[in-house]
């Protein structure tokens, strides 16, 4: 695929697009917020994880080798808080929440980034950033806590726009009138009883959440490295503070592109765990494939907000079963020939060559997936445009090979799918959105989330086919179209192919209405805590 575009970028720092040019040629360094694991993540956390993921996929696609860290925050108030509430331990909590995310992760087909560290492991580069800090004057020390002195840094503000007296204080911990600024931030918090901690030369404690980012990033990728991602709302104050603390403690720190990915809402509110509008993956990967869910969360551009709603994941949904689909079918008509089934294998497939459409069929597919991922990631325009056009072209070029034509135009109706089929499939590849088992084992899983959305058995299916087969028999279309749309607006489709009725999961009718009943569900039915 060729590589011809520049590749552009939204930095949140310039509030402008710009041409990606990494500090090192041919490498590229990145550094993602993780989770704070106390609980499993929701689906807010999923999109920050597959727009990353993506652009993880998209910059080796490229050529980059690219150096890829997302932390995880294994100890802070939450966990702590958390863990209370459980008769836990918290460091034995935060490790098993860990896992659980990494299990989500692997379902969403997120790669493995190249470093996932955690903040107990890394508590020598934080106190080492901390002293560092204090030495050059930034930050001041009270009964064991330190504090950074946002006074003492000019820029503060300068990637959010926030003014230092519109600072909230106490985001994520009370409010400390100790402080000398409401706004100074925490760098080290001393010991309170029964809560882990660790050594450190202003007594016993632990780390505030800002400055383990800026130690972590630099301990792997130096205090210089090119991009620093995470959701809009670290922006300010987290990203803000770090920016701070990693200028205070070396004062050549310096990231080149700042990427914030828009929140999921919930009837365009935040979903947040403190307003209890969320829902956790595992509950909608549940119900729903997780390659629908990863679809769903590439819906929309990565930096606007994407709202919740049943009908965008059955929309999401049915969108992956009509591609793999049309990809299986490809993939077993291109069979037929490889295996010599068909007559006039012998030839040679490759010097007959492609049709013109299939041509510039594949030409399309390219420059406009080009053109979107170079575009600051617009994922949202490609699985439509060239796209649905190369499975339509796939779907007619099915049918043609089944008609009586001359063996020269079968073939180059053969070779054609097969360079079209290999364009697909990469650009699944490069989304993440390529199954990692068969196209047969894939449909079936979506068949079956379907069915159980449903309330149905595949037998309860079987049984409604043969029901109306007799009724038609009989010509009580009545009964026969009743029982077709009945089973439509639960989200089954019967199809006639021949004198052979088969189902497919579609879009049910009442999709909005059925809403309200998956809310009421995850708070009647809460998940149970994950078990290790």
């Amino acid at each position: 695929m060729a590589k011809g575009v520049d590749f552009k970028i939204f930095n949140t720092m310039t509030k402008t697009m710009e041409v990606f040019k990494p500090l090192v040629p041919g490498k590229v360094r990145m550094y993602v917020c993780g989770v704070t694991s106390y609980d499993l993540s929701h689906i807010g956390h999923a999109r920050a994880a597959v727009v990353f993921d993506v652009l993880y996929r998209y910059l080796q696609h490229l050529g980059y080798e690219v150096t890829y860290v997302r932390n995880f925050t294994d100890i802070d108030d939450k966990i702590i808080r958390r863990a209370n509430e459980l008769g836990e331990d918290p460091l034995s909590l935060s490790k098993r929440y860990c896992q659980e995310y990494l299990v989500d992760m692997d379902s969403l087909q997120c790669l493995h980034p190249t470093y996932q560290p955690r903040v107990t492991d890394h508590m020598e580069e934080i106190i080492d950033m901390i002293k560092q800090i204090i030495d050059n004057g930034f930050a001041y020390d009270i009964e064991g806590d330190v504090f950074f002195a946002v006074d003492k840094f000019p820029n503060y503000g300068q990637l959010s726009g926030q003014k230092l007296e519109n600072t909230r204080a106490g985001e994520r911990v009370a409010v400390d009138t100790r402080k000398r600024n409401p706004a100074d931030f925490a760098l080290w918090k001393a010991a309170k009883p029964d809560e882990p901690s660790w050594k450190s030369p202003w007594g016993d404690g632990r780390p505030g959440w800002h400055i383990e980012c800026s130690a972590m990033s630099a301990h792997y990728l130096t205090s210089k490295f090119d991009i620093h991602g995470g959701g809009s709302d670290l922006a300010f104050p987290h990203h803000e503070n770090e920016i701070a603390q990693s200028a205070a403690a070396r004062q050549e720190s310096h990231v080149s592109y700042w990427m914030h990915n828009g929140h999921v809402t919930n009837n365009n509110e935040k979903m947040s765990k403190s307003l209890g509008n969320f829902f956790t993956i595992r509950q909608v990967t549940e119900r729903y494939h997780p390659l629908a869910l990863r679809y769903f969360l590439m819906s929309a551009h990565y930096r606007s907000p994407l709202n919740y709603t049943v009908l965008q994941l059955e929309s999401a949904s049915d969108a992956i079963f009509y591609i793999y689909q049309t990809l299986h079918d490809c993939e077993e008509a291109l069979s037929l020939f490889q295996d010599g089934s068909q007559e006039g294998v012998g030839l040679n497939v490759k010097k007959v060559g492609i049709t013109a459409d299939a041509q510039k069929c594949i030409n399309k597919l390219r420059e406009e997936f080009e053109s979107k991922m170079s575009d600051d990631l617009s994922t949202s325009h490609i699985l439509i445009g060239a796209f649905q056009e190369a499975l339509k072209f796939i779907n007619s070029s099915l049918s043609m090979i089944k008609k009586k034509q001359q063996k020269q135009q079968q073939l180059s109706l053969i070779q054609s799918l097969t360079e079209i089929e290999k364009e697909a499939k990469l650009i699944l590849k490069i989304l993440g959105l390529l199954p990692p088992c068969t196209y047969v084992e894939v449909l079936q899983q979506l068949k079956d989330k379907a069915l159980k959305r449903a309330g149905l058995t595949e037998q309860d299916v079987l049984s409604f086919i043969e029901e109306r087969a007799m009724a038609r028999k009989n010509k009580d279309f009545s009964r026969s179209d009743q029982i077709r749309a009945d089973l439509t607006a639960k989200g089954i489709a019967l199809m006639d192919v021949g004198k052979e009725t088969v189902w497919r999961p579609c879009v049910p009718v009442e999709a909005e209405q059925d809403a309200p009943s998956v809310v009421a569900e995850q708070k009647q039915n809460p998940l149970p805590a994950a078990s290790s």
